[in-house]
């Protein structure tokens, strides 16, 4: 167990040890330092709430949290091929497994650490800004939601929500890096799949093909249900949880396979 803790630290070093990691921890901070202040400059004719304004703040910011991770994930497994330096990890006495794991958990809490800098900024800076509402009128008007919660724990679900489909593109992104062995195609089918696929699969749903019901990105949003406005009257949260687990462990398995089984002797 040691072993394979000194193995995720060394992934984690590798990722923090690199300018653009920190430069995108940067940009994260300064990007929501730049809407917060764009907020305060807006409340002066339209009245805004720290929770308003924490709850569009993090729509805006998470797309570039995605970004970044996906960026990382993208080069965990391709940059080890391009640069060669997988053989150096393969002959230390760790498992291919054990290896492929690490980076895997290493990227997930990287990603991690994204959420919980946009969530403490977003909180803690409004919180200083702008005025608190702790009314259910927040939930209802402004969330959408007609849950009988707070609006702090309505933003804890929103961002456990958002953390999941993080991990599905996470994984996605790392998939394709350990089996195509390019960063470049990684980052760019991730990309698509963060800015297009929920509109593709909601243009197909809006035609009526019913195997579209089986489409990821229609299943990603689970918030959906905290609201009680899911997609489909068929769609449950339940039926939701089993469709993006079984691409959870497709994907996982094919990221497995195909690494383990890779011949990298040239």
């Amino acid at each position: 167990m040691y072993n394979f803790l000194q193995l995720v630290r060394n992934e984690n070093m590798k990722i923090y040890s690199r300018v653009q990691t920190w430069i995108m921890i940067g940009l994260i901070v300064l990007f929501q330092l730049g809407l917060s202040l764009l907020f305060l400059f807006a409340s002066e004719d339209v009245k805004i709430d720290s929770w308003s304004a924490m709850y569009d703040e993090t729509y805006i910011i998470f797309f570039f949290v995605a970004l970044f991770t996906v960026v990382v994930a993208s080069n965990s497994v391709a940059n080890e091929f391009s640069s060669g330096t997988i053989k150096l990890l393969l002959i230390r006495p760790w498992s291919r497994s054990k290896i492929l794991l690490s980076k895997y958990i290493s990227i997930l809490l990287f990603g991690l650490l994204l959420g919980v800098i946009m969530f403490v900024l977003t909180w803690g800076v409004n919180l200083l800004l702008f005025q608190l509402d702790n009314s259910q009128s927040i939930v209802e008007n402004k969330f959408g939601s007609t849950k009988d919660i707070t609006p702090l724990q309505y933003m804890l679900l929103y961002y456990a929500n958002k953390f999941i489909e993080l991990v599905m593109l996470i994984t996605i992104s790392f998939m394709i890096s350990a089996v195509f062995r390019s960063s470049m195609l990684a980052i760019i089918i991730s990309l698509l799949i963060l800015t297009s696929g929920v509109l593709i699969s909601r243009a197909l749903f809006a035609f009526g093909f019913e195997w579209v019901d089986y489409v990821l990105f229609l299943h990603m949003n689970f918030i959906r249900y905290l609201d009680e406005n899911p997609l489909k009257e068929e769609f449950t949260l339940a039926y939701s949880v089993a469709v993006y687990g079984v691409y959870y462990v497709i994907f996982m398995a094919t990221t497995w396979f195909v690494f383990n089984k890779r011949d990298v002797s040239n």
